[in-house]
């Protein structure tokens, strides 16, 4: 089973109405720049560019309707429970702003009236990376069938370990990509230590029983998870991941076909912390395997939870729910016992309507201190029905697997620890814990 965890800044909510007659430079301009351009200028993954005024009034009548219907900016969070950093939602001003525009057709306004552009690392969204480092070999990917899990290991030839501020993954066929995740794999590590390094290679292809086996399993920590829609990962100052030296990172790609065959080479861009963090981020996770599914067919609402206790005291700090098709809410709790051990009350610190083609990661925006002992639950539902647009057969029981058809349950989240302490060390638990 593989593991994966995995930044539009809101503006002041204000109640001011918008200008009778919005210009392109002066009222939308400064929109687009907030909450859309991460994703719509060119090279990124919206097919639709919002730079410039010839690009933006085109698209003004879709602009308008999809932030009315507020489909746009994609956000999937019940406004119920949390409140987020990362929440890049228009305020209700800024939603009229860009209606009124599109109403009195979409007019430009004064070219002096823009504000500077954003800088944007070419070909990223995070900083420009200190490294990057890339598959060494294209994966050939074929236009029908299923793809096996492809790995690559790959050497970082860190002379001293580093601390990543920022990371961000980008696959060269990205149509092709329903996920890839970059694990750390230090020096000491014995998992997949006789795999072949630098080539493409999956579980099966391997001839030791013991290396099969562990490609599909790992403790090793995470660097970053792409997913459709998912962000690059940007720690706030004084927190940070690390890779200790010599290292290797393991990229694990998984492809799926759409008629066409293409290749694929994935890089990972790493921007290194200026100063050594107090505390170090880890992500784990919340899953399921094989107990609770298979869902059965036609099935519209089909309950899997998890439960687990916190083995040390960590800071929470963000969400990444993952399911497949199916995938219809997700949920995270804290479960709050009674002095009597009888009763118990929950908290729900997200609430998600899950979308399987845009996996966001959500982050706290307040990190929440949590001490060792404590209860964490992860409950997710699926939609087996015909009610689910996205449902390759609902008259079929899906089973867990990798497969975009077959279905898991994991409910990842990143916690800051001392920054001397790593993943192994913080789940051994202590008598009093």
């Amino acid at each position: 089973m593989f593991q994966i965890v995995l930044t539009a800044v809101l503006l002041s909510g204000g109640h001011q109405v918008p200008a009778a007659k919005p210009t392109f430079y002066r009222d939308v301009l400064p929109i687009l720049q907030q909450h859309c351009q991460s994703c719509h200028r060119p090279n990124e993954i919206a097919p639709i560019p919002l730079v410039t005024y010839e690009q933006s009034r085109s698209w003004a009548s879709q602009i308008r309707d999809t932030v009315r219907a507020k489909s746009m900016p994609p956000w999937f969070a019940d406004p119920c429970c949390g409140h987020f950093a990362d929440d890049p939602s228009l305020t209700t001003n800024e939603i009229a702003t860009l209606s009124a525009w599109a109403d009195a057709h979409a007019r430009a306004g004064n070219p002096r009236d823009a504000p500077p552009p954003p800088r944007w690392a070419q070909g990223w969204s995070i900083s420009q990376p200190d490294v990057i480092v890339s598959m060494p070999k294209a994966v050939t990917i074929p236009a029908h069938g299923d793809v096996e899990y492809t790995y690559e290991i790959v050497p970082t030839n860190l002379a001293e370990g580093k601390w990543v501020q920022m990371s961000e993954i980008r696959p060269s066929g990205r149509a092709h990509v329903h996920h890839a995740v970059v694990y750390i794999r230090p020096p000491d590590s014995d998992w997949l230590r006789t795999a072949p390094a630098n080539q493409p290679f999956t579980a099966s292809s391997l001839h030791d029983e013991h290396l099969r086996h562990q490609a599909h399993e790992t403790t090793s920590d995470l660097l970053l998870v792409y997913a459709p829609g998912s962000s690059p990962d940007r720690w706030p100052e004084g927190m940070a991941k690390f890779i200790p030296a010599h290292s290797d990172l393991v990229f694990q790609m998984h492809y799926t076909t759409n008629g066409h065959a293409s290749t694929d080479r994935a890089s990972i861009g790493l921007v290194f912390a200026k100063h050594p963090p107090v505390q170090r981020v880890i992500t784990l996770q919340l899953a399921n395997d094989h107990d609770t599914i298979p869902i059965p067919p036609n099935a519209d609402n089909y309950r899997v939870e998890v439960h687990g206790t916190l083995p040390n005291d960590c800071t929470l700090l963000s969400f990444f729910p993952h399911m497949h098709l199916r995938g219809k809410r997700f949920e995270y709790n804290i479960v709050h016992s009674a002095k009597d051990r009888l009763d118990k009350s929950v908290e729900t610190l997200l609430r998600v309507n899950y979308d399987f083609y845009w996996q966001l990661s959500y982050r706290l925006a307040e990190p929440r201190f949590l001490k060792a002992g404590t209860e964490l639950q992860a409950i997710a539902w699926y939609d087996n029905s015909r009610t689910n647009r996205h449902n390759p057969d609902p008259d079929r029981p899906v089973t867990w697997g990798d497969q975009t058809y077959n279905e898991m349950m994991v409910g990842f989240f990143d916690v800051a620890v001392p920054a001397s302490m790593d993943k192994a060390q913080f789940f051994i638990r202590h008598p009093n814990n």
